[in-house]
């Protein structure tokens, strides 16, 4: 059985359907990759310097024979990782640019009875996509309002009632204040946010409203995209008024559960713009 080479159309039809592996290094990985991928590396991120080093010294010829001798001996277990995981025998492949690391996965997971599908331009390709999809105009409706208003219960409200909604903090794993990482998963790259982002984009219609939370460009560690967040800026905003006691109570309900050693620390972090 033979490949089947997909465009980034074709890859949009079939991912629900089918398994996805990543076949590039863990550290190029855990960087970004498509989400819902699963990392099956052909070469380390030792291998891969070995490699790009004798690629740049001695050329191709040498830098492919290199790539076959520390590779060949872990043929047999990325194929049984990969039975072991995927039964079903049908996956898409990728790599960086759709070159010879996926085509390695693919020939090696064809001949243990693999269907595969190996995106054309590999994740160089649909990064492209994703960079240019977050910079696109939207017709944004901000909310906005101090801590403590609800602004993310109230937007969990107008999702559940039919309007188009992206949970910027969702997608950054942070609240966006000095306590927004308590309790979260580890924040993504930039480049995974800007990923995440954009597959939300992708499934909106941009002739009606998205409602966004107001944000600073930083949520933790994570950057909102420079062109969106100028959209954000010169969006309609609306701002949520409640009481002081509203807003503390529902501060203490969001946060009082968390460790306290953790909203210890939390706080002791605002003395460097609030002072002792």
């Amino acid at each position: 059985m033979a490949e089947q080479l997909i465009s980034l159309n074709d890859f949009w039809k079939l991912r629900k359907q089918i398994p996805l592996i990543d076949a590039r290094s863990e550290g190029e990985f855990a960087q970004s990759q498509i989400p819902g991928s699963f990392n099956l590396p052909i070469l380390t991120n030792e291998e891969r310097v070995k490699v790009g080093t004798l690629y740049k010294e001695k050329g191709a010829l040498e830098a492919t024979l290199k790539g076959f001798e520390l590779v060949g001996p872990r043929f047999h277990q990325i194929q049984k990782e990969a039975l072991d995981r995927f039964p079903g025998r049908k996956a898409i492949v990728y790599c960086w640019r759709g070159g010879m690391r996926s085509q390695i996965l693919s020939w090696l997971l064809l001949m243990v009875g693999f269907e595969i599908f190996r995106l054309k331009g590999g994740y160089k390709t649909y990064r492209t996509y994703t960079f240019e999809k977050v910079r696109e105009t939207y017709p944004l409706l901000v909310l906005g309002g101090k801590t403590g208003t609800g602004k993310t219960v109230l937007l969990k409200k107008l999702k559940e009632s039919g309007e188009q909604v992206i949970d910027l903090e969702g997608l950054a794993h942070h609240k966006g204040s000095s306590f927004g990482s308590i309790g979260q998963l580890p924040q993504p790259s930039v480049e995974q946010f800007e990923n995440l982002l954009a597959e939300e984009l992708r499934i909106t219609d941009s002739s009606i409203p998205i409602w966004v939370e107001n944000e600073s460009r930083k949520i933790g560690r994570v950057i909102i995209p420079d062109r969106f967040y100028e959209q954000m800026i010169n969006s309609p905003l609306l701002e949520i008024h409640k009481t002081e006691n509203e807003r503390i109570e529902h501060i203490a309900e969001e946060y009082g559960q968390l460790p306290e050693s953790e909203l210890i620390a939390a706080v002791k972090r605002l003395q460097k713009r609030l002072g002792d």
